[in-house]
């Protein structure tokens, strides 16, 4: 008693009608509706939360890189300080460095907006790795300067 895949698809069809035709007499089919349209719905708010969530991240990364540099930068001086103040001072030399070697604008001149300095929280990260007491001895960082003038600062390739 073999069935072919066509007559096995129609025995099939014919269960599912039986049972929406049983479903319908006891009022489970409407209940059972409402709640896919509730799924479908919920599924449409959650799709447009992740694509405003998405949207931002595409916007940083099509930013335009003026001047792009990487440098080495030495943080040994952070240890001539007290132990429990190493790490902030290691984060001030780094600071220093970028606005000496990225020739940043402190002051504004007529027209002009001062250069910001961002540090990414990937560095912070790096530096505050080992605690306070023991920053890294030195760091490879890698500057970007955008059109705006912000300047962002993050860890090299391989750190």
């Amino acid at each position: 008693m073999e069935q072919t895949a066509e007559e096995s698809q129609e025995t099939e069809e014919l269960k599912e009608t039986e049972e929406t035709a049983e479903a319908e007499e006891t009022g489970e089919a409407e209940e059972e509706k409402e709640a896919e349209e509730i799924v479908e719905e919920e599924e449409e708010v959650v799709e447009e939360a992740v694509e405003e969530v998405e949207k931002p991240k595409r916007e940083k990364i099509e930013e335009e890189i003026v001047e792009e540099k990487i440098y080495t930068v030495p943080l040994g001086r952070a240890w001539i300080s007290p132990r429990k103040r190493r790490a902030p001072r290691a984060t001030r030399i780094l600071k220093n460095f970028l606005h000496r070697h990225m020739k940043i604008k402190t002051e504004a001149e007529e027209g002009e907006e001062t250069e910001r300095l961002v540090v990414s929280n990937e560095v912070n990260e790096k530096i505050w790795s080992r605690g306070i007491e023991k920053p890294p001895r030195k760091i490879r960082v890698r500057a970007v300067k955008n059109k705006e003038g912000v300047i962002t600062v993050f860890l090299a390739e391989g750190d």
